[in-house]
């Protein structure tokens, strides 16, 4: 995976940096693995803007990916690597031996052709979803289940992997792109390897329209509103706007979110860097 740079040939192109697809192997998806993506464009079943700054953009479709890897002892071809406009990882589609298709998560240097393997018995190879407790101390991850069954929950965008440092009785100890570094039962699942297109970071949309058609129409800054609009607007000439806040008047940069008591907490070793 790479990016390219444009020749500045027009302001929007001067500041783009986007992928190569080079990866990619197939423009349409599995019509088995898709559906309509249903825009709301913010609004309620009223009509009314309940969410600002969004609407138009293009139109989409889900592709359903596979989180669970729960076709154990069944091995799978991957038989092509595809963009999905809906996440910044790729998805490879995979054929079953018993005909099933399902999509997964691209890991990094997945290649079309390979054979994957889910469950206990599956070797610890790029791709290959096994329980935590048959995956060796130190081996890279990503896709990590929170509870046993429920479908991988972390570390899933692109170019993220969380790392198994050790072991403690029933629990795996992972330390996670954010720092963070907690307790996770050892018979949840986990996919061994990096999630792939890692160059995601360094793309640069170079013009306003590009957020359109994700879907991001313009948002305006609350430190330039009336104070009727925003706890921040207001003042003479360009107020700072006091402590940052939301337009409810909840405090951020800063303020805690995460409950005291939270039941999750005590699986939390070390929390993740400020």
């Amino acid at each position: 995976m790479a990016v390219r740079k444009f020749k500045p040939t027009t302001p929007g192109q001067r500041h783009k940096i986007i992928g190569t697809f080079e990866e990619i192997t197939a423009r349409v998806p599995e019509k088995s693995l898709v559906f309509g993506k249903k825009s709301s464009g913010g609004r309620n079943n009223e009509g009314k803007m309940t969410m600002r700054y969004i609407g138009g953009g293009h139109k989409k479709v889900i592709r359903i990916v596979d989180f669970k890897r729960n076709k154990d002892g069944v091995p799978a071809v991957v038989k092509t690597i595809e963009y999905d406009p809906n996440r910044s990882a790729r998805i490879a589609l995979l054929f079953y031996a018993d005909g099933e298709k399902r999509y997964i998560i691209a890991p990094n240097g997945l290649q079309v052709g390979a054979t994957l393997m889910s469950g206990e018995n599956a070797t610890p190879e790029i791709g290959n979803a096994l329980p935590l407790q048959n995956i060796p101390v130190g081996t890279v991850i990503h896709n990590i289940e929170l509870r046993p069954g429920q479908g991988a929950a972390l570390v899933r965008s692109a170019g993220n992997f969380a790392q198994l440092t050790s072991r403690e009785g029933k629990y795996c100890v992972i330390k996670l792109p954010s720092g963070e570094v907690r307790q996770i039962l050892s018979t949840c699942k986990a996919t061994i390897g990096s999630v792939g297109n890692s160059d995601h970071g360094l793309e640069s949309s170079g013009k306003a329209g590009r957020s359109r058609w994700l879907g991001r129409r313009p948002r305006n800054r609350g430190v330039v509103m009336n104070p009727v609009d925003h706890p921040m607007g207001g003042g003479e000439g360009r107020a700072s706007g006091g402590h940052p806040r939301s337009r409810k008047g909840l405090y951020a940069k800063g303020l805690k979110t995460r409950a005291p008591k939270k039941q999750s907490s005590k699986y939390i070793i070390e929390r993740r860097k400020k």
